[in-house]
């Protein structure tokens, strides 16, 4: 079975993560040029049979150390207070939708694109029109629809600040159907990652019920994870994760997993055969069988 491990391509992407964490706070320029050099260790030390998740795990927590502060703070309440403005509109269109889910599918897709571990800048707006006018390049939302009308609890893994009320929309749809979901948030600051607090801003706890996952790495490295978390994750019998940082982590666990999110670097993209910032829903289970439609080489 093919794993997602750290490439050659990665090592520039890691130093521009430090670059745009730096860009986020108002230090001393030399202080950055510091901080920078002291992540170089971290990024020299990366296990290359591992994650590009776990090698940038390290690198943020350095970092937020170096600060003394989480530098994503301020842009991640700037990004929800955002995304809060879109929500009756975007609600709108879901619930003017022939098919709801569908479309706070494609609006959840959509809303990953805001992530700063990769941009300094996102144009939401931009992205909503494109996410309901492009293609979704990997599309297993017939099957996604199908297991989901199947069960009755569904374990939501959210990602980012600011995209999280896009998953608000789509937990609400989902509720609709007469489901029970738990959302899970990071159980510390990491990048633009969303915690508890981001979800309280958003009004998560209004439609279900919301626990962390007792780490701060970047994505869902099971073992760094909680005992509590992990009985959850086990136990459940559909998960939905957002994010490329949970697909690189949780794509081959033996669980019904539905990844929603956009290939944001060429590594993701080349090794699933698609193009950079795909828009892609795909079950983990088709990803290595006959079924899969496309894979990489890598």
């Amino acid at each position: 079975m093919k794993e997602m491990k750290t490439y050659l391509d990665c090592f520039p992407c890691f130093l521009r993560q430090v670059v745009i964490a730096l860009s986020q706070v108002s230090v001393d320029e030399t202080l950055k040029v510091e901080i920078l050099k002291e992540t170089l260790e971290d990024i020299r030390m990366t296990d290359t049979s591992k994650t590009p998740a776990h090698a940038t795990t390290f690198i943020h927590r350095k970092i937020r150390g170096l600060l003394g502060c989480d530098p994503f703070k301020e842009i991640k309440q700037r990004y929800n207070r955002i995304a809060l403005k879109l929500y009756p509109r975007l609600k709108s269109l879901v619930d003017d939708s022939p098919d709801p889910l569908w479309t706070a599918s494609r609006l959840a897709i959509a809303g990953n694109v805001i992530d700063f571990g990769i941009y300094r800048e996102v144009d939401i707006e931009t992205e909503i029109n494109r996410s309901l006018k492009g293609e979704i390049v990997w599309d297993d939302y017939a099957d996604f629809r199908k297991v989901l009308d199947s069960t009755e609890d569904v374990l939501y893994l959210v990602d980012n600040a600011g995209e999280i009320v896009f998953d608000r929309i789509l937990i609400e749809t989902i509720r609709d159907r007469g489901k029970r979901v738990t959302a899970i948030v990071k159980g510390g600051p990491v990048i633009n990652d969303s915690t508890a607090e981001d979800a309280l801003e958003v009004g998560l706890q209004e439609i279900c019920e919301i626990k962390d996952n007792g780490s701060d790495a970047i994505g869902t490295i099971l073992e760094w994870c909680s005992e509590e978390f992990r009985g959850l994750f086990y136990r459940a019998s559909l998960i939905i994760s957002k994010g490329q940082g949970n697909f690189e982590t949780l794509m081959n666990v033996d669980k019904e997993v539905f990844f929603l999110f956009q290939a944001k670097c060429d590594v993701v993209a080349g090794f699933l055969g698609v193009a950079n910032r795909s828009m892609l829903l795909v079950e983990n289970r088709k990803l290595f069988s006959h079924e899969s439609p496309r894979m990489g080489t890598n």
